[in-house]
């Protein structure tokens, strides 16, 4: 049997439509933003918010945005670089700081929107599933969690960052199927292996496995840990001083920068007219003054 290649006729180019540029270059899951995006029809100028967690490799972005016609609008932010400012300096990409950077997120966002005393959230994280309940007069913040990307399999990351975010006081409708710890035979969460990996306790059973096994590994791959004093038995402590402190004052911190230096011109700098206008009349007057000069010298040389 002959293979035969199909041929485009004019008709398949006349009605081809190119996709949108995002899913062109692989970037954005159209159909799953869209769906997020749709506000329902009886609600006017009313925002509809997203919780957008990215990971990149050293980092995690946190994002509440809401979508308009000509773009999307970032209402609060929060990035786990931020940690190294309430206490944790390494492991900046794990599941326990995908919590904290949500935990971040959702306590900043509350502050600004002055509903911190009212939905102050799940202050001890147990690993339980944890719903805000409303309270009157102002209801809890509602967003929707946006993964993009990602695959949403059980213990994802992204779902670390869901639960701070829940811990902290926002109304995210979600499960607790995809959260680290859940037993898919036994059909519920296991709080006590959720609350492992929001203490960092997976990073600690690696650190006493190779502590054991293999000594040189461990000094070389635990090396930002050992050189800011992190040991596996002080680790569940630090998480919770960086809970605490997010929850003081979970603000943007502005840094603070040095005053531009003076730099050396080697070029003269332009004038203004005022300057300009000010500079011709001293040279008019200049001229004029040594004219006078001349002329008298001119009169004495006559009388001569």
């Amino acid at each position: 049997m002959v293979h035969v290649v199909p041929q485009k006729k004019e008709a398949y180019f006349k009605r081809y439509q190119v996709k949108f540029r995002r899913r062109r270059e692989g970037k954005t899951d159209c159909r799953a933003r869209i769906r997020l995006i749709n506000q329902d029809k009886n609600k006017y100028n009313t925002p509809k918010y997203r919780f957008v967690v990215r990971f990149t490799n050293k980092d995690i972005i946190a994002q509440i945005v809401s979508a308009t016609i000509t773009g999307d609008n970032v209402l609060a932010s929060a990035y786990a670089h931020e940690l190294p400012g309430y206490g944790l300096q390494v492991g900046l990409t794990n599941y326990a700081a995908a919590y904290c950077t949500g935990l971040l997120l959702a306590r900043r966002v509350l502050r600004m929107l002055e509903m911190d005393a009212e939905y102050e959230g799940n202050v001890e994280a147990s690993g339980e599933d944890y719903s805000v309940e409303p309270t009157d007069p102002r209801r809890p913040f509602r967003a929707l969690l946006d993964v993009g990307l990602v695959m949403t399999t059980t213990g994802n990351r992204v779902f670390g960052a869901l639960k701070g975010a829940l811990d902290g006081g926002l109304d995210i409708p979600h499960s607790d199927k995809r959260f680290a710890g859940f037993n898919k035979e036994g059909k519920q969460l296991d709080a006590k292996a959720h609350r492992k990996y929001i203490y960092g306790g997976h990073v600690v059973d690696y650190m006493k496995l190779l502590m054991e096994d293999e000594a040189e590994k461990y000094q070389t791959h635990f090396s930002e840990y050992l050189k800011k004093g992190l040991e596996p038995d002080n680790m569940e402590e630090v998480y919770k001083n960086v809970h605490a402190a997010i929850r003081a004052d979970p603000l943007v911190k502005k840094s603070e920068k040095e005053a531009p230096k003076e730099h050396k011109r080697y070029n003269p700098k332009k004038l203004t007219y005022e300057e300009r206008k000010a500079s011709l009349v001293e040279r008019v007057k200049a001229l004029n003054s040594a004219g006078g000069v001349a002329d008298d010298d001119d009169d004495e040389d006559d009388q001569e």
